[in-house]
């Protein structure tokens, strides 16, 4: 009998054991958390929730012995919070762009390993252009041509009215030696223009392979506008007179 008892009572005193900690565990889960800030008078409050007093300032969260727990940061305003948005979205911009200038720097390297590589690049982009503007050079002279017999014929006709097939055909060949100089100017444009890309990129790619980092040298810049080569002396304009 005495036995039976002894064993009942060690197998409670192990139960009691096997319980206490998932019981300790529950009393430090529901413990009260203690909130504590300083107000915007200097004053300390503590209290068991959050304290509306400090929504705008930094609250701690106390451990039983008066320790940091956690801290909670201020309640941002609507105002606050916007702000921080736009640093967000702004610091996120700021990264991609970066990312951007990281790649298409490796690109540029990738696709340039030198200097001699570039420069053929920059003399293909440039010649088609410039075989376009030597085909409308040539109608320019062409259209020359063409006119002076047109105007020959119309000193016959000082201070009468030109007959009407030759009014048409002087405002025909008006009409396309202007297209044709309009054209030759616009290539002559491009023929800046694609310079002007080429002349942007030598300057990068000279850092880059002279051991640049490829996200120190900013976002590619647009190339600044060039001077069309119409206005040049000897220029199809010139040569259409």
């Amino acid at each position: 009998m005495t036995e039976t008892r002894g064993s009942a009572c060690r197998a409670l005193l192990g139960l009691l054991l096997a319980a206490s900690p998932f019981a300790w565990g529950q009393t430090a889960a529901t413990a009260p958390r203690i909130y504590s800030c300083i107000d915007a008078n200097g004053k300390r409050l503590t209290s068991d929730r959050t304290i509306p007093e400090c929504a705008a300032r930094e609250q701690r969260v106390l451990n039983s012995d008066g320790s940091v727990k956690l801290v909670v940061p201020p309640t941002l305003t609507a105002e606050e919070r916007a702000a921080a948005e736009l640093r967000d979205r702004e610091a996120h911009a700021e990264r991609a762009s970066l990312q951007e200038t990281i790649r298409r720097n490796r690109n540029l390297v990738a696709r340039f390993p030198n200097e001699a590589v570039h420069r053929k690049a920059r003399e293909a982009a440039l010649d088609d252009v410039r075989k376009s503007v030597r085909i409308s050079e040539t109608r320019v002279k062409l259209l020359t041509i063409e006119r002076k017999p047109l105007l020959d014929e119309t000193e016959f006709y000082v201070g009468k009215q030109l007959p009407p097939k030759l009014k048409a055909a002087l405002d025909a060949n008006d009409a396309s030696l202007a297209a044709q100089l309009t054209l030759i100017q616009n290539q002559e444009s491009e023929v800046g223009r694609i310079n002007g890309v080429f002349d942007a990129e030598l300057v990068r790619l000279r850092k880059l392979w002279s051991g640049g980092p490829a996200g120190s040298l900013g976002p590619t810049a647009a190339p600044a506008a060039t001077t069309p080569l119409s206005s040049a002396p000897g220029s199809a304009k010139s040569a259409a007179k």
